[in-house]
């Protein structure tokens, strides 16, 4: 259906939330255009029309300064997901633009694979399948630990954290959590809280991100942390690959000080094919994909689609993420 709006979505989203578009706006899907060859690297996703754009839904592409620049007719950019470091905030506030997000869409599947990691690399199930695979059948090569009555460090205590701890406790784990912005009173009786980053890797036996990438978290994981876990620990990552230092992580982990690590999430992606830290067996690494199931990608799509038509309709998205620093 034709309307006054035109939308560009910049990667493939669930067809649902593509028809929500379509119903009141002239949508412009990622196949059906040619990149700029003139634009930055970072905008190397985007049409050489973007000026024409009154909404851009993005997933996890790029949305630089520049490209903000660029897009004259720009009212709303929507994320598709929850996660903003990839988009350039300040530039849409200069613009006036609102960026609408979707706290809490995926928290389930988030949580939910956070859970598979740690049990995953707690019961050695991949060098046990490499071993199987291979032809060995020896029972004694992989002894995997028992998760019931370990300590789970949760390093930021946002939705996903909340969720993950619910079903740790359930599991008869016991949960600290490190977080500056949530107090004590605000913890369940099930979650404890510590004071600092080095008291929540002193004190448990594994450890699931949980935290926003912005300047403050990011490398906020380093030597000191990964060496306060004992040798037998492991570290689970499902939000965003620069909070953790990579080569901190690979030293951890060939030094033995370490006994795995659950990653979905790395500084660059994809990764380098001989990435340290995909190649080991000690390590479960997945492709960002923690929180992209069937049922939430759809409804992601269809949310991310809401955020264009109330600001369409004159609102602002339900989550305005820089919303204190706009005029309206």
């Amino acid at each position: 259906m034709s309307g006054d709006w035109n939308v560009l979505v910049t990667e493939p989203i669930d067809e649902a939330g593509l028809a929500k578009l379509e119903a009141f706006a002239d949508v412009t899907r990622w196949n059906e255009y040619e990149a700029d060859a003139n634009g930055s690297d970072d905008d190397a996703r985007l049409p050489a029309d973007i000026d024409r754009y009154h909404a851009i839904v993005v997933r996890t592409s790029p949305l630089d300064a520049a490209a903000i620049a660029r897009a004259d007719e720009l009212r709303v950019v929507s994320k598709h997901g929850v996660g903003v470091d990839n988009i350039d905030l300040e530039a849409a506030s200069e613009r006036n633009v609102p960026v609408g997000n979707l706290p809490g869409v995926n928290t389930q599947e988030v949580a939910e694979h956070a859970l598979a990691l740690l049990v995953g690399v707690r019961k050695t199930l991949l060098p046990t399948n490499e071993a199987l695979e291979s032809g060995s059948w020896d029972r004694s090569a992989c002894r995997s630990r028992t998760v019931k009555g370990d300590t789970l460090g949760l390093f930021g205590y946002g939705h996903a954290g909340q969720t993950l701890a619910e079903m740790a406790n359930g599991l008869g784990l016991s949960c600290v959590a490190y977080d500056p912005y949530v107090t004590d009173a605000e913890l369940p009786l099930h979650v404890t809280g510590v004071e600092t980053k080095r008291k929540l890797f002193e004190t448990a036996d594994c450890v699931s991100v949980h935290t926003p990438l912005t300047p403050e978290t990011r490398g906020a994981i380093g030597r000191e942390e990964l060496r306060a876990l004992p040798d037998t620990g492991v570290i689970v990552n499902t939000a965003r690959g620069g909070i953790i230092d990579e080569e901190a992580l690979e030293a951890a982990l060939e030094n033995d000080e370490l006994a795995g690590a659950g990653l979905d999430v790395f500084v660059d992606e994809p990764p380098a094919p001989d990435h340290p830290l995909v190649n080991r067996s000690d390590v479960i690494a997945t492709p960002h994909i923690a929180g992209t199931t069937v049922e939430a990608l759809r409804r992601m799509s269809l949310g991310a689609a809401e955020t264009v038509r109330r600001v369409h309709d004159g609102k602002l998205p339900t989550s305005t993420v820089n919303e204190s620093s706009l005029e309206r």
